[in-house]
This record gives C-alpha cells, sequence and structure tokens, in this order.
C-alpha cells in the first residue's frame, strides 16, 4: 500500500485511520535509518507531556534489530529509488567475449 504523506506528525487519530486499512492480524515493525534501512520490533507505547503542555505518544522500538529492511519497504517509504539490476552479457564457457 502506497503510503501518503499527511503532516510531520500524526495524532493518534491519524494513526488509527490509517492503520485500519491493514490487516489487524498483520505484524506491527518498525523501519529506522532511511540511509540503511533496517527492521526492529516495536516495544512499549508511553506518553508523556511536551514543554508546549501537549500530550505526546510514544511508540518505542524494543531493542530487537530483525536485520535490513526489505528493498520494497524502503522504496514504498520512499527512502531508496526503485534500482533495476544491471543486464549482464552472456559469457562462452571459455571466457571469451
Amino acid at each position: 500500500m502506497k503510503e501518503t504523506i499527511l503532516a510531520p506528525e500524526y495524532t493518534i487519530g491519524e494513526i488509527i485511520d490509517r492503520l485500519s486499512a491493514f490487516d489487524r492480524d498483520a505484524i506491527l515493525r518498525m523501519a529506522i535509518n532511511p540511509l540503511f534501512p533496517m527492521e526492529h520490533t516495536a516495544g512499549s507505547i508511553v506518553s508523556a507531556v511536551d514543554p508546549q503542555g501537549r500530550t505526546v505518544v510514544y511508540l518505542a522500538e524494543s531493542g530487537e534489530q530483525l536485520g535490513p529492511l526489505p528493498k520494497s519497504a524502503a522504496v514504498e517509504l520512499t527512502w531508496h529509488e526503485p534500482v533495476e539490476a544491471p543486464t549482464r552479457r552472456r559469457r562462452s564457457a571459455t571466457g571469451d567475449l
């Protein structure tokens, strides 16, 4: 599903609306670091009050890094450009071109 950027910050209502489009049994993971994308398991959810007096909810990563983010997810997040593998010429069995 292609993500549409709403704003630099989302409200809980916006997140609920966006998540409601997905299968309720789907696993939630976090994508971290656009330059070297990795996936992490989601952890605790807590709230605090920021300096402007607004309630802010935080979704923490659990500390478990699972590995590289799938290329398709990095492309969907627009963190990476879709890249095609270069075409290769078939080489003869003797190595001659």
